[in-house]
């Protein structure tokens, strides 16, 4: 499923137009990216967590050459899926 898919979904769902329904999910998705941006945690009771990981630097190499290179350290966002997310997957 693609964003438009998602917002017409939520349309459907909240008896909402398809524009409304894209401007309140556009929403939610801006205030989970700069939640996260500022390096605080999101989460969603029974979907999961959105949180920020510091990645070390480490040495890694050249796959073209072999020669040794550094890696320089970064952040990323990781997701843990809540427990109802988990379970409906599983089913």
């Amino acid at each position: 499923m693609r964003k438009p898919e998602l917002a017409s979904a939520i349309a459907e769902r909240a008896d909402l137009s398809k524009d409304k329904a894209s401007q309140v999910l556009n929403v939610i998705l801006d205030e989970i990216t700069g939640s996260v941006s500022k390096g605080q945690d999101v989460s969603l009771i029974g979907f999961g967590s959105f949180t920020v990981r510091e990645r070390a630097a480490r040495t890694g190499k050249n796959p073209q050459t072999g020669q040794p290179l550094t890696i320089p350290a970064s952040k990323t966002v990781a997701f843990k899926p809540g427990k109802a997310l988990k379970d409906a997957v599983a089913k």
